[in-house]
């Protein structure tokens, strides 16, 4: 049974390695000229997404490559002191197992553990599917496949050829995001240095085997900006005009835009469909259900996504017509939730007005002066919070591994 699986980021990778687990032949198809190397930010893996990849072998390679980063130095835009935060603390709340690591490294490390067995296309993109499954391609020629999957991000090509324009879908929580890449000018050595005002944030951190840094800002603004998501330009232009006038290290790390090798910028944006699935295509990750960069622990989802997808296409022998509705059966509760999530960490993190920071600052306090004991049981309260992640019971599909479908 032949599978087209469009995107080669985090998604698309690990669900080739569980298709072909099962036994289905899988091809990848990549817009980029090659894997992505441009140095990529920080992302979340927790325990659901922790248990899968120790599944496929891969736990030793990515701890290796976890970013250290576990000290936080917040300073306040008006304000004197600092707040420092074991970030050990939050994460240990958060989940029973956590690492931190740069996605571009996840990345790799999914596409080395596929690539023997996997046939990858890539500087090629999709621009048609038909009923039938035969797909065109804008370089290759057209060719027919069974199932074809859309694991291509938050602004997914086969999301759009299928179930129509992003505008249908998204949903703006209220923010933005920013990430590239800087010389690490402050030596910075398993800890983030930031500050934080109202409606913005602005951070700087490494990672343990960078010899770079990352600058992260996040911010409000009260309507939507008007950019194109592939205008660098416009985006860098927004960037400096939002953050103008704020101090710290803010000044000398925009003027490292003209000069920054990695850039990326997008908004917190949330995709809300009632179905992933249409005929023979269905959609896995951010290009289906992303909670919101860098507040809905998006990597996590995608991860465990691919592997419920993966199974339950062994469990149906391949039948999408009984796959795809177990899959959105299976995954549906843990991304509404993570939605909800999302929302309300935007909020938290870019703080509004005085009184959302100051309860910022006091709530990093808190968690920094509480026993590690008395903070995680406080979030294990429930299912809706904090603990989300940890919350969902992943399906034991070992029975259908190494079965030709």
């Amino acid at each position: 049974m032949q599978i087209l699986i469009s995107g080669a980021s985090v998604a698309g990778p690990a669900l080739a390695y569980w298709l072909n687990r099962y036994g289905f032949d899988v091809t990848v198809v990549e817009r980029a000229p090659s894997l992505r190397k441009t140095g990529g930010h920080a992302i979340d893996l927790f325990r659901p997404a922790m248990d899968i990849v120790e599944k496929m072998g891969l736990i030793d390679p990515i701890t290796a490559k976890k970013t250290g980063t576990n000290w936080l130095t917040m300073y306040r835009e008006g304000q004197e002191g600092v707040v420092e935060l074991d970030l050990r603390r939050v994460f240990t709340a958060v989940s029973d197992r956590h690492v931190e690591i740069m996605r571009d490294d996840l990345s790799e490390i999914f596409y080395d553990a596929t690539r023997a067995d996997i046939e990858y296309v890539f500087d090629d993109s999709i621009t048609a599917i038909a009923e039938d499954g035969t797909v065109t391609f804008e370089r290759g020629p057209s060719r027919r496949f069974d199932l074809v999957v859309g694991a291509d991000g938050l602004h997914s090509n086969v999301r759009g050829l299928v179930f129509g324009p992003e505008s249908r879908f998204s949903t703006w929580v209220g923010a933005y995001l920013a990430v590239f890449s800087v010389p690490n000018y402050l030596d910075l050595d398993g800890r983030m240095e930031g500050l934080s005002g109202i409606g913005r944030m602005a951070g700087m951190y490494g990672a343990a085997h960078m010899s770079d840094a990352r600058a992260l800002f996040l911010f409000r603004t009260p309507e939507q900006l008007q950019y194109h998501h592939r205008d660098i330009a416009r985006q860098k232009k927004l960037l400096r005009e939002r953050f103008a006038g704020m101090g710290w290290q803010v000044p000398r790390l925009l003027a490292e835009l003209d000069r920054t090798p990695a850039f990326y910028f997008d908004s917190i944006t949330q995709l809300r469909l009632d179905t992933w699935s249409r005929g023979r295509v269905t959609l896995v990750g951010d290009a289906g259900y992303c909670p919101g960069p860098a507040v809905g622990g998006s990597t996590s989802l995608a991860v465990v996504g691919a592997y419920i997808l993966a199974g339950e296409l062994a469990a149906a022998r391949g039948d999408h017509e009984r796959a795809f509705p177990a899959y959105e059966a299976e995954i549906g509760e843990y991304v509404l939730r993570s939605r909800t999530f999302a929302v309300g960490a935007a909020k938290r993190i870019v703080p509004g007005n005085r009184f959302d920071l100051w309860t910022l600052t006091q709530a990093a306090r808190l968690i920094g002066h509480l026993p590690v004991a008395v903070t995680k049981a406080a979030t294990k309260l429930g299912s809706k919070g904090m603990r989300l992640h940890d919350s969902i019971a992943l399906k034991d599909y070992s029975a259908y591994e190494g079965v030709r479908q």
